[in-house]
This record gives C-alpha cells, structure tokens and sequence, in this order.
C-alpha cells in the first residue's frame, strides 16, 4: 500500500494541531479505508498513553472526548472538590471550583481542561507513534481479510501505473495497491493504464508483520481459472481440469475430464463457435492452448498430450520411474518435438512421464522402430555384476596368517 507517508503526516497534523484534527482523522480514515469510529478508539487510546506520560500522577484521572458531529475533540483531568489547599493536580478547592461551575460542591468533581498543545513533544511523538503502529496493524488486519479467502484465486484489477524502466505494473483492487513484476508478466504482452487485467494470486507473505500480496499472469494455475469463469460445467464440478503445463505467452496444454458421459469435456472448453476458448485466448493475449481429453490410460494419455502430432505407438518403459517411449512417423517428428522441445516439454510436465520420442524408421538404415513390433517387449533392467567375493575360510586365514617376511624385513 502506498499511504505511508501520508499517513505519517495525518497522524502528525492530529497531534500538533487541534484545529486540524477532524480534517486529518477524515484524511487518515479515507487513506486506509478505516471507519471513523475505529480511528477514533485508536486515537483516544494514543492520547491517554501521551497524556499520562505529561501527567503521571493523573494518569487513572485523565479523559478523552472526542466527538465527530459536534466537532469537539477535548482532554480532561477529573479533579476532586475539596475545602482545603489542594496537593496535586487532582485535587481543587471549592472556591476556585465555584469560579468554574457554580454548582459545585465539597465531595464532588470537576473537569480541567488540559491544553493539548502543552502535552510536551516526547509525550506527542509517542502519541504519533502509537496511532502509526495502529493504522500498521488495522491495514494488516485489512489486507489480511480482503485476501486471504483469495490466495490461489484469479483477481481483476485495474492497472493504474507501468513503470517504463522496471516494467513494474502497479495495478489497484478494491483501493488496495498490488505490484504485477516483469518476471510475472506475459512475455510480449503491453499492459495500458486504465484497463482491467485478470492476475492469479499466488500467495501472501509476511502476514504476521506487514502482508505482500503476490500476484502472476505467468502462472498456469491462472489458466485454470480463466476457464472456470468462461465454463459453467468446470465451475460447477461436472468437468474437471486433471492436469496443466504452461510456458506463458507461448503455449500451454489442460487436460480436461468430464464426471458426466452425456458431457464432452473438450467441446465444452470450446464453447460454441469457440467462444470459451477465445475468451482465454484473448486475456492471455493470444497464447496457444491446446485441450486434451484426460485418460486413465497412461499410453493412451500421453499419445494425446503430444497432440497435434501423431503417435504410431506409446510404450511405458517404468511406471515407477515414469518413464516411456513413443514412436511417431519420420515426417511428424519435428512437430511432436516442438519449437526447441516445447511441445515434448509440455506434454511431459502434463502427463509426469519422461517421454523419449522415436522416429518410425531409422534415417540412416531404414530399420523400423523395434517398438512398433507387436511382440515387443520392454527389456528388464540388467543389473550390475556383483564381484566374486572370497571364500570366509580364506578371508580368516589370511588376517590370521603371521607376517614373517615383513618381521625378517624389519629386523634387517
């Protein structure tokens, strides 16, 4: 949040001031988006600490009244009404409280205005401190609650200012300030001040001292909300998003599943006439996606995680270590490896599985892919030979042998 300095200067003007108060506590309260009757609390909770601090032996004596309507912001000192000279300031004698409030009494009480300008400074700089520390807490406790319940949840906010040096994007959210960094920004992408931008919130950090709200248009969880927003069936649970791998401004590829056989999980991502789709299309501005039919079939899954190549055959060398190998034709190789292995790269990240991809024959022998061979079967791994170990009699006979030869040596 920017209204730290602000701020600080609000709470300043209330000390010094009187005059001022009522303008900056409406400054302070419309800065921090805090009710007034908070601020109010907070700052008579600061004045009675500065107050005592002037006036120690008053300290249980001391009030504060502040009214807002009435525009009256007033300390006072609760003095007792006595006949005699008084010893402190708690006390008054009745003569000199009659000057004040002719209805006054021996027993009673009477109120004494303190000057607040008088406070003394170390007394007003504590009071200044006090309602900064509280204006920290109540915007923690704001921001706190403003987003907590949306970590991990996709936000639109208006971008108010783009640094042209850092490429910072500071973007603004129900009158709280996020920073969008370049490395979380689509690559590519121009944002424009006054427009609205959808970002994923990734998380919030320092949420016991002062919270940082995270946010990213890079991260593939923002891709899964996108298509929520846009499909009512993923939103309401009847399709499931199984699996995500995104490389942002470039490509990325969901795999979908559908609860309901009467649902095509695929064509409702689509939409009609590819509406759905295009709408994420355009927020990621213009970034591929490519939609693939989610199977419990490992082979089967990867063969269409590497879509829009074709696959001849898809063999699971280890579900252990996730690990395969897929054959496709000589003329679809490229294309199933992608523009600097992106396409296998994300096919992998979607699927979890390590994928080795193999022409259908060999450019230089002609061989066929031994793979395609209907009885193919994946080779067992061949263990290390073990080394022959010697016999335990010999082990025993040697450590116990005596060592004349090395003595003879010695001795000569």
């Amino acid at each position: 949040m920017s209204t730290g300095k602000r701020s600080s200067k609000a709470a300043s003007d209330m000390v010094f001031s009187e005059t001022e108060f009522f303008r900056a506590l409406a400054l302070l309260g419309e800065e921090n988006s805090v009710e007034t009757e908070i601020l109010i609390d907070k700052v008579k909770s600061a004045m009675l600490k500065a107050a005592r601090k002037a006036y120690p032996h008053s300290e249980e004596r001391i009030r504060v009244d502040i009214d807002p309507a009435a525009k009256k912001f007033e300390m006072f000192i609760v003095q007792d009404i006595i006949p005699d000279e008084p010893i402190d300031e708690n006390e008054i004698n009745i003569e000199v409280a009659k000057t004040i409030d002719p209805t006054a009494v021996v027993g009673g009480t009477i109120l004494k205005k303190i000057d607040i300008s008088k406070l003394g400074r170390m007394a007003a700089l504590s009071a200044k401190q006090s309602i900064k520390g509280d204006l920290r807490e109540i915007n923690r406790e704001q921001m706190l609650s403003k987003f907590e319940q949306k970590e991990h949840e996709c936000i639109t906010a208006t971008i108010s200012q783009v640094e042209p040096g850092r490429g910072t994007v500071t973007v603004v959210y129900e009158g709280t300030e996020l920073y969008l960094f370049r490395n979380e920004q689509i690559p590519g992408e121009t944002l424009e001040e006054g427009k609205s931008v959808k970002v994923y919130i990734t998380g919030i950090i320092g949420k016991n001292k002062k919270p940082v709200v995270k946010i990213s248009r890079t991260h593939k969880d923002l891709v899964k909300r996108l298509f929520e927003l846009e499909v009512p069936e993923i939103y309401d649970g009847t399709v499931e998003v199984k699996s995500i791998s995104r490389e942002a401004g470039s490509r990325t590829k969901i795999a979908v599943w559908s609860k309901d056989p009467n649902v095509d999980a695929v064509g409702a991502c689509i939409g009609a006439k590819r509406s759905r789709i295009t709408a994420v299309v355009n927020e990621l501005n213009g970034e591929k996606i490519d939609i693939i039919p989610w199977s419990e079939s490992a082979e089967e899954f990867i063969t269409r995680a590497l879509a829009p190549a074709e696959v001849l055959r898809t063999v699971i060398i280890s579900e252990e270590e996730k690990t395969c190998t897929v054959v496709v034709p000589n003329n679809q190789l490229s294309l199933a490896i992608g523009n600097r292995g992106q396409n296998a790269k994300l096919a992998a990240k979607l699927t979890g599985y390590k994928i080795d991809i193999k022409p259908q024959t060999d450019p230089l022998t002609g061989e066929k892919a031994p793979e395609l061979d209907p009885e193919f079967k994946v080779p067992e791994p061949v263990a290390a030979p073990e080394e022959e170990l010697p016999e335990a009699e010999d082990v025993l006979a040697e450590e116990t042998a005596p060592e004349t030869e090395s003595a003879d040596v010695n001795e000569e």
